[in-house]
């Protein structure tokens, strides 16, 4: 809620909108648990995500974070699942707003060897667990939203 608060004030000042992001929420079917991955930069706990990719649907595009930084393969829901924003720290010391569109992904196989593999970890956490690791205020409400697992809809 406040992310949402901020990123409109943020509009009504002049300050320029945000810049779009995909993220992949990847779910173990039997237990709901949450597949959360390091980032390469700073070794925080987050969910795969990325830039849209021309040629594919934004769902498309976070299946293939999920893929490229997680190793994941599994069944992807057509259907957004949650947005949260925050600010991206840029290499020259500033941070530009981002909205990150999230895609359920039930995760059916998961590889050794991806293209990450080597850069990242990776590990299961209940919702609750996931939420207290992340840094984004907005991904950890996301993830203490989750309603009882019932699998991609």
């Amino acid at each position: 809620m406040m992310d949402l608060f901020r990123e409109k004030l943020g509009r009504l000042l002049g300050r320029r909108p945000a810049a779009l992001q995909v993220a992949a929420l990847c779910l173990q079917p039997e237990t709901g648990k949450v597949l959360l991955v390091t980032s390469r930069g700073t070794g925080r706990w987050i969910i795969p995500k990325g830039w849209p990719m021309e040629g594919r649907s934004l769902g498309q595009a976070a299946e293939q974070e999920a893929w490229e930084e997680a190793g994941v393969r599994g069944k992807l829901s057509d259907k957004e699942c949650g947005r949260y924003y925050y600010d991206k720290q840029q290499d020259r010391g500033f941070a530009i707003p981002v909205e990150v569109r999230v895609f359920a992904i039930e995760v059916e196989k998961l590889r050794e060897k991806f293209p990450e593999s080597e850069e990242r970890e990776r590990a299961w956490f209940t919702p609750a667990e996931a939420a207290e690791r992340v840094d984004e205020s907005g991904l950890k409400t996301l993830l203490r939203s989750l309603p009882a697992y019932e699998g991609v809809r």
